[in-house]
């Protein structure tokens, strides 16, 4: 038996490593998300695989009279945790699960998110205010590009209390503080301290 504290990887990498295709749509979802690499693009996969294998066991698993009760049970349970995701809608069925998409999944990145909303101007911008701890949610600081934002928490993502970048008047008080760039000439034609002489 492994040791139980072990990282494993959390992703799967591609059966056919040099298929143009693939490659190319993986290239384009790095730069549209502003991904680190294209290993976030096989943990999004490999996490919608998941469900996808959920939904397909339950459909073998069938709504015949037998099993009813627990397909309803293990049915209302996969759709109301996708749901609550923020993966489905509100009227979605199991054939909603089978069709999800990557690009669903890397919406509900924090990264993504915080594009989104407009609290940064580009994604890369995003995952680096991130990084840096100028994000939190619900006054906590996340500091996890790849963080799953659910529906409850996307309303609560915000600059963190402490973040220069709360403050509106950040450029004025940097500008007031920052010396002046051009030296002063003093009388006999030398500079002031700290100017060329």
């Amino acid at each position: 038996m492994a040791y139980p504290g072990k990282n494993k990887k959390s992703y799967q990498t591609p059966k056919r490593p040099w298929e143009k295709s693939r490659i190319e749509a993986e290239t384009r979802l790095v730069i549209e998300y502003g991904l680190r690499n294209k290993r976030e693009v096989w943990k999004a996969q490999a996490h919608l695989r998941k469900y996808r294998k959920a939904a397909r066991n339950l459909l073998a698993l069938g709504s015949g009279s037998a099993h009813k009760d627990l397909y309803d049970a293990k049915k209302e349970e996969i759709i109301s945790h996708l749901q609550r995701a923020g993966l489905l809608g509100p009227d979605a069925d199991i054939d909603d699960i089978l069709s999800l998409k990557v690009q669903t999944q890397l919406e509900r990145r924090l990264q993504t998110v915080v594009y989104r909303k407009g609290l940064a101007r580009s994604p890369k911008q995003a995952r680096q205010l991130i990084t840096h701890g100028h994000i939190a949610i619900a006054g906590r600081r996340v500091n996890i590009p790849g963080y799953h934002v659910t529906r409850t928490d996307e309303g609560q993502i915000a600059y963190y209390g402490t973040s220069p970048l709360v403050s509106d008047t950040h450029a004025e008080k940097v500008r007031i503080a920052k010396p002046a760039s051009n030296p002063k000439p003093v009388a006999g034609g030398g500079y002031s301290r700290g100017g060329m002489r």
